[in-house]
């Protein structure tokens, strides 16, 4: 069972919209408790979202798929399964708005790392530690009754 989009666009973002042919929302039976009711009624869906096919700009794509994420498929298909409400409308909107945070998560530009070197104080410190930690560990040996 598929569910029809009204409209040809799905906003992510200001600025950012997806076309709908891009996101494929099916229902699905809902798991868990429920009596006999969850066995007979699809109010959980699935919503499977191609990063590839859906026309969003490069540079977002590649942090997208960057972000290992386990909805995302090694193929590129973003798989969000929404079942916490009763009610399929709900479920939909719901996963409809984790697919949108998912998408905002990989939106900032990562800002490029600058290489810096550590300060003078830091190195005496990690030095002085050093010496430290060789005292500790020389006090462990066995004691040489013929040093003395």
């Amino acid at each position: 069972m598929k569910h029809e989009h009204q409209d040809t666009t799905f906003a992510v973002a200001a600025g950012l919209s997806v076309p709908t042919r891009a996101i494929d929302i099916t229902a699905i039976r809902a798991a868990g408790p429920g009596g006999q009711n969850v066995n007979k009624v699809s109010s959980a869906v699935q919503l499977r979202f191609d990063i590839h096919a859906a026309g969003l700009p490069e540079p977002l794509r590649e942090r997208l798929l960057a972000l290992h994420d386990r909805r995302i498929t090694r193929d590129g298909i973003v798989i969000i399964k929404a079942q916490r409400y009763r009610r399929q409308e709900r479920n939909i909107e719901d996963a409809c708005e984790r697919l949108r945070a998912l998408i905002r998560l990989a939106m900032p530009v990562p800002r490029p790392r600058r290489a810096t070197r550590p300060s003078r104080g830091a190195q005496e410190r990690r030095l002085t530690h050093k010496t430290v930690r060789g005292k500790i560990k020389s006090l462990r040996k066995p004691v040489n009754p013929q040093d003395d």
